[in-house]
């Protein structure tokens, strides 16, 4: 079973001090920063650019996991692993060869995913499990920081968790000391969280008792499962 790993989502950090709010995760013990790609298009918003990336990779030595939430990510591919990119995660709903874009990340040897919007099934992700480093299960719907967690999504983790033993499976929106939990004891192991841990009063505390608690329902999921 994968290790919990605890992610903080620079789109809840203070927007005017992006390069400080990556070394405050990178000190308080995440694993790594989730960094939300918006184009406008595919979700209602815009975010941030390669160029951001690419100076998150100068600030810290963590991993950078960059969710593509736009139409086409075939375009915006290379560019942000051009930038630094570690792991890089498209959505299924997008307009293009997943395929393709899949073997193009892994082609440059960093991780490649496939993010699922609440309402989509797990089921386009087995036919492409052998391409695939990472699932991620949106809990709220994607373009907005701050709503709230959907329950409804916690069966589909469950679900790639059993038929996908061996891959991380991630989770974002709405996460906080309580769903996160949820969400481990459903089989996820990568816990993104925004408001929850850029809002805490201590970081470092929140990460510690995130991933301690997620440790926990995860092993104890991992045990019931043998028995």
């Amino acid at each position: 079973m994968p290790h919990i790993q605890i992610m903080p989502s620079i789109l809840a950090a203070n927007k005017g001090h992006l390069a400080d709010e990556c070394r405050r995760a990178e000190d308080a013990g995440a694993d790594g920063i989730h960094i939300d790609i918006m184009d406008g298009h595919f979700v209602p918003n815009l975010s941030m650019g390669p160029d951001f990336v690419r100076m998150a990779k100068d600030a810290v030595s963590i991993h950078l996991s960059v969710h593509l939430m736009v139409s086409q990510p075939d375009f915006f591919a290379e560019p942000f692993l051009d930038a630094g990119s570690d792991t890089l995660i498209l959505h299924i709903e997008a307009n293009c060869d997943p395929s393709l874009v899949l073997k193009g990340i892994r082609d440059r040897e960093k991780r490649a995913g496939i993010a699922l919007n609440p309402d989509t099934s797990a089921q386009p992700v087995f036919s492409l499990a052998g391409q695939l480093d990472e699932v991620l299960c949106m809990t709220v719907n994607p373009g907005f920081g701050g709503q709230s967690f959907i329950a409804s999504v916690l069966p589909k983790i469950t679900e790639i968790r059993r038929l996908l033993p061996d891959i991380d499976i991630s989770v974002d929106g709405g996460v906080d000391g309580v769903t996160g939990i949820q969400c481990a004891e459903a089989g996820a192991n990568i816990l993104i969280a925004g408001s929850y841990l850029y809002r805490s009063a201590e970081m470092s505390t929140s990460v510690r008792d995130l991933r301690a608690q997620g440790e926990s329902a995860l092993a104890k999921r991992g045990a019931s499962s043998q028995s």
